[in-house]
């Protein structure tokens, strides 16, 4: 079954939760899993896109928006669900719950103290406990 990480950052700052995604991001790649990072608009999926390549120097993370991807290690999607393959962990910047995000061992909802997020961060909380899955949660 698969896990549920909630991430909650102390900031409601978008540069705070765009920062904690990328370095999420390069964790996970590096540990040599696929992460498929599901936003919820063309503008996130752009910022994202040039932040993986920005957001501290050195750190390089092979990635691709979901329609350019061609075999990448981390794919960025705001319309589309991932292709075939074996896909470690999903990255959900959404408000929803992707319908998908059962074909990952691994869920990392990233919630910031912004009231809209965090309302919604709570609705998924709910969501994922009344079916029954492993939650965790980590104060960032």
């Amino acid at each position: 079954m698969t896990r549920v990480d909630f991430y909650v950052l102390g900031s409601s700052s978008d540069n705070a939760r765009l920062n904690f995604t990328c370095r999420l991001t390069e964790k996970v790649f590096n540990l040599g899993q696929r992460v498929f990072i599901h936003n919820p608009s063309q503008t996130l999926s752009a910022t994202l896109d040039e932040l993986l390549w920005t957001f501290k120097a050195g750190a390089f993370v092979p990635h691709a928006v979901a329609e350019q991807a061609n075999g990448e290690p981390v794919v960025l999607s705001h319309a589309t669900e991932p292709g075939e393959g074996d896909w470690d962990v999903l990255i959900n910047m959404a408000d929803d719950v992707p319908e998908f995000f059962s074909r990952y061992h691994r869920v990392a909802e990233v919630v910031d103290k912004e009231t809209r997020r965090r309302d919604a961060g709570r609705e998924r909380f709910r969501f994922y406990r009344e079916r029954g899955y492993e939650l965790h949660t980590h104060n960032v």
